[in-house]
């Protein structure tokens, strides 16, 4: 999973809004979704297709399948309607790469993001601190020279990453029908201005029980291209305004024993339509300045990059 594909899903699943045991306590299934290389052939025939995933749930019966709809249709109602939003975020990272104790985050980061309809937004990580150990009993954290969080603009022409570690600006520009309201199409989990019918096309969806005041909504990606990204989403939505209270995402390849990773979200101070400045300037707080003389600055194409191993 790449960076940029990180920061897509990341960013339109949490403002469209483990192990086993998802954030609401509701038993987690795993998707069967494993593919196989294809194997390749002598001939120059194209390599078959990947076997289509199976549906990591049974069918929904129609009790279930109408409620199912009309969450959706409140949830989609209530995001077209989204002009600005705005809100702080906490993520707690999960790898057993970065911390041996699996009920220990590896690393915590802690910022802002800001979305302006249809397709500007800034993605900000101002406070990281990893896994340094136990001391006294209690995992400790401390930042780490040279290392930053994710800091990603789109501007609705191009996506910026200013890439503090590596002191470089990366400029990725979007084709046409991917601007605007064509960001729905770009390899992202869930859009802005939801459509419920084209995400119960893209993902297989239900809703599950939570605790009340919380409407928690699982999708399973059905393309492969999404597969490559997330194995499950889980987003858990205010009952009332359906605004984003917390989102877990699970790496492509996860699994509960052999490879417990996943990202979980929270948010705070989320604001909708609070822009008591004005949209332009609200829009013209996410540019950042110029990068730093010494950093270096590349552009190319979004597709180009995202084609690329």
């Amino acid at each position: 999973m790449t960076s940029r594909h990180r920061l897509l899903a990341s960013f339109v699943v949490i403002v469209a809004a483990a192990a086993t045991t998802p954030v609401w306590g509701q038993t987690g299934r795993s998707a069967n979704a494993a593919n196989g290389p294809a194997a390749r052939v002598a001939s120059r025939q194209a390599a078959p297709a990947p076997a289509a995933p199976a549906r990591p749930f049974p069918p929904l019966g129609a009790a279930a399948q109408m409620q199912l709809q009309s969450t959706l249709k409140q949830w989609e109602q209530q995001s077209q309607g989204t002009k600005t939003l705005q809100a702080n975020f906490t993520r707690w990272h999960y790898d057993p790469a970065g911390s041996p104790d699996p009920k220990q985050h590896a690393r915590r980061s802690d910022g802002i993001l800001k979305y302006a309809r249809p397709d500007r937004g800034v993605f900000r990580v101002d406070k990281l601190v990893f896994f340094a150990g136990m001391e006294n009993g209690q995992p400790v954290y401390r930042d780490q020279p040279n290392q930053f969080g994710e800091y990603w603009v789109c501007t609705g022409d191009s996506l910026i990453e200013m890439d503090r570690t590596a002191k470089e600006c990366k400029i990725q520009d979007l084709p046409p029908h991917m601007r605007g309201v064509g960001i729905i199409d770009s390899p992202l989990p869930f859009v802005f201005n939801l459509d419920a019918a084209k995400i119960q096309q893209r993902y297989w969806v239900r809703q599950v029980g939570a605790p009340e005041g919380i409407v928690l909504i699982e999708a399973w990606p059905k393309s492969q291209s999404d597969r490559g990204q997330y194995k499950l989403v889980q987003i858990a939505l205010d009952a009332k305004t359906f605004l984003p209270k917390a989102l877990i995402m699970y790496a492509p390849n996860f699994h509960p024993t052999n490879a417990p990773v996943w990202d979980h979200y929270e948010f705070k101070d989320v604001k909708r339509n609070s822009i008591g400045a004005g949209l332009q300037q609200f829009v013209s707080s996410f540019i950042p300045g110029k990068p730093p003389k010494n950093w270096k600055v590349s552009r190319d194409d979004f597709l180009k990059r995202t084609a690329s191993p």
